[in-house]
């Protein structure tokens, strides 16, 4: 079964209930689980002249993400799962997800989904479990949340 999962964790309602899910699954099989959270790179592209960098702005996105990444790690260590590590990781969120699974030798990634309501939605959105999917080194468990 799977000795190694990956939640690719967000603190959104999908990525709770995708925790919720990972802590079961890992209770029956034994499993390790690391949380990865993943912050989009913070440069901004403004026209034809280049970007401009917000140092500022980073720091407050990577105290969020450093902040719900903490709220997954004590949820899993306060029903049992003091093993838990997690990662901060910057860049493009399926790429990234996708790298670390493989590093540390993942065996399932966990990620929560919530289906959009509009086709225009979906296209513009994207959707990262479904292109997880096409990228990811090992299986793949979509949490949907209705």
């Amino acid at each position: 079964m799977y000795k190694r999962i990956l939640l690719a964790y967000d603190g959104s309602e999908a990525g709770q209930k995708a925790l919720l899910d990972c802590r079961e699954l890992a209770q029956w099989s034994q499993s390790e689980i690391s949380l990865v959270a993943v912050m989009p790179s913070m440069m901004a592209f403004v026209g034809l002249e280049g970007g401009v960098y917000d140092v500022e702005l980073e720091a407050r996105e990577k105290a969020k993400f450093e902040a719900v990444l903490a709220d997954g790690l004590r949820q899993l260590q306060a029903t049992g799962f003091g093993g838990a590590r997690g990662e901060l990781i910057t860049g493009e969120p399926i790429e990234e997800i996708a790298r670390h699974a493989g590093a540390i030798g993942a065996d399932l990634i966990v990620v929560g989904h919530k289906h959009v309501g509009s086709r225009a939605a979906r296209w513009w959105r994207g959707s990262v479990s479904k292109s997880l999917i096409e990228h990811a080194p090992c299986s793949v468990l979509c949490v949907v949340l209705p």
